[in-house]
């Protein structure tokens, strides 16, 4: 990642400004970089962590269970396999999700901060394959995704075959 490049002084204004809101900035394209670098490098972690831990049993939040109710009984209805990124970017879409967004201010760090999230819970981080979306609009999903059993295949395919006896003979 580029981020290896960056002197002590550049490390920590990079660090204080992914501190500020998104609003006191305008398109800044080093604020935008430094941005997608988080994401990306949350992302990378996080399908690490699925990929060696048994996703049915993280914990993602202190409140994971609340994040859980209260998304399905929101989106009771909402297929969180494979996403259709109209369920998340649509304005219809977007006004359901925004009250559900806010009930987390305070509860869940950095609730309204840009990550990544994949469309198909089967497939990795890919172009093709993610959508920005907020952290909490993150955990609800991957917590949904953990408990419902869907990244279980990511699990899966990352263990290693059992190993077979070898008979002789």
């Amino acid at each position: 990642m580029a981020a290896a490049g960056l002197g002590p002084g550049e490390a920590a204004a990079a660090a204080h400004a992914l501190s500020l809101p998104a609003e006191a900035f305008g398109n800044d394209p080093r604020v935008e970089l430094a941005w997608a670098m988080k994401a990306h490098q949350h992302a990378e972690i996080y399908f690490n962590l699925i990929s060696s831990v048994d996703p049915k049993f993280l914990n993602l939040t202190k409140v994971d269970d609340q994040i859980y109710s209260d998304f399905r009984a929101t989106f009771r209805d909402l297929r969180v396999d494979v996403l259709d990124p109209e369920e998340l970017k649509s304005e219809p879409a977007k006004e359901k999700w925004r009250p559900f967004c806010l009930r987390f201010q305070g509860l869940v760090e950095d609730f309204n901060y840009g990550t990544l999230l994949r469309l198909d819970c089967r497939g990795g981080y890919t172009e093709d394959n993610s959508i920005f979306a907020t952290r909490i609009q993150f955990f609800a999903i991957e917590i949904a995704r953990n408990r419902e059993g869907w990244n279980s295949a990511v699990y899966s395919r990352a263990r290693p075959p059992a190993a077979q006896e070898v008979v002789s003979g």
